[in-house]
């Protein structure tokens, strides 16, 4: 078996959402948990301090002091409880799922070689998650769910986290913001963080279903709430949005025409993608696709595009994946490779270059296996020619 130096870098290229999205799982854990602490903490920050005013000023008795106090402990317990469950049910899973993940990361930093054994175990797993994440992307997620409990690697690929857009995306496609802009609440400091204006458009999309509906007044009342307060970025949307008011469904005014026609609902299908990949790092591509892509770049010639010179053993040249790689842009190669069209096998000083009288190139050994096979006679497989091997000539590359 044939190694070559693991480059650990050029691996972790692809490994960043792998780690980011239990990262930004467990980041909502612990909001979750701030949140709780906050309002509970708060509450009971307010009794005691009502509490202590009133036995400064000797307004209180003990009985009604005792009650507060049990109530303080109520809510000390009560939070307890709470945050006792959250770690259970969602902090200690995902850290579980993190540290899983990373210890499969820190496995490859071991391996030496792409040719030892450790490394190709590490890298069919790899290929599994990736198939795992092409199903997901594709609708597929029976296919997911049954390859990542067959190859024991639930905790290695984000099942949970594309059906959850599954979900979302289904009730967009069905004309509904609801669950959409639930994530919204939930994300919506990360959300300000990558500037994106999901939330803005899906708010301007309720407001004008209720344009749609002729529901004058309630749209009016929405507005007020939830798009006066993006005034400052959104204004000559919002204006445009108010004469929607004025406007029915049916007009052939291009602006307000786009604005109630239905194709908004696969644009926020978009937005929405694109807003939770970039929240979990997650490319727009499958990694397998990003995968193949890379590889085809540096397999890619220009003979690649040429019929006759097709090379069997060239994943670029066959047929099913050439279509990918007309995507990608031609390898660089400081130095030639010249490989044989019949063997697949490289031609050098070992295995020289002969040449046909119409300048087709085969390798010598290649063509003196033909010859043993044909009495000393060698044929082109381009054009069909026939010739002694001995009519053959060398060629030396320069």
């Amino acid at each position: 078996m044939s190694s070559t130096k693991l480059n650990y870098e050029g691996v972790l290229l692809f490994e960043q959402p792998f780690a980011r999205v239990p990262y930004e799982n467990y980041r909502k854990v612990f909001r979750a948990t701030q949140r709780n602490i906050e309002r509970e903490l708060g509450n009971v920050q307010t009794v005691s301090n009502d509490l202590l005013q009133r036995s400064k000023s000797r307004e209180v008795n003990l009985e009604d002091a005792a009650k507060s106090v049990d109530g303080m402990i109520g809510r000390v317990e009560n939070l307890k409880r709470k945050l006792s469950e959250l770690q259970d049910t969602a902090g200690k899973p995902t850290l579980d799922v993190t540290r899983e993940r990373l210890q499969h990361l820190m496995a490859v930093e071991t391996l030496q070689t792409t040719g030892s054994l450790d490394f190709s175990r590490w890298a069919d797993t790899r290929l599994d998650r990736w198939l795992v994440d092409w199903a997901l992307r594709t609708g597929r997620e029976n296919t997911a769910r049954t390859l990542a409990q067959d190859r024991n690697i639930e905790t290695l690929v984000d099942i949970d986290l594309f059906t959850d857009i599954r979900r979302i995306e289904l009730a967009l496609s069905k004309h509904s913001c609801t669950e959409a802009l639930a994530w919204c609440s939930e994300n919506k400091t990360a959300l300000r963080k990558i500037k994106t204006t999901l939330e803005f458009e899906l708010r301007l999309q309720e407001y004008i279903e209720l344009a749609r509906d002729q529901k004058k007044q309630e749209a009016m009342a929405y507005s007020k709430k939830h798009l006066v307060s993006w005034q400052e970025t959104h204004l000559p949307q919002i204006m445009q949005a108010a004469t929607l008011l004025a406007i029915k469904p049916s007009t052939t005014c291009g602006p307000y025409r786009r604005l109630y026609d239905d194709s908004r609902w696969l644009d926020l299908i978009q937005a929405f993608r694109l807003a939770i990949y970039n929240l979990n790092s997650l490319p727009t591509e499958p990694l397998l696709n990003l995968a193949l892509y890379s590889g085809l770049a540096s397999l890619k010639l220009p003979s690649c595009n040429d019929r006759s010179s097709h090379n069997i053993d060239c994943p670029v040249c066959d047929p099913s994946i050439n279509t990918l790689a007309r995507e990608v842009p031609f390898s660089h190669h400081a130095n030639s490779t010249i490989v044989c069209r019949i063997s697949g096998k490289i031609m050098d000083e070992d295995n020289m270059p002969m040449v046909f009288q119409n300048g087709q190139v085969y390798s010598r050994e290649a063509l003196e296996d033909m010859a043993a096979k044909h009495n000393g006679m060698v044929t082109c497989q381009v054009t069909g020619q026939t010739c002694e091997f001995s009519a053959l000539k060398k060629v030396f590359i320069s």
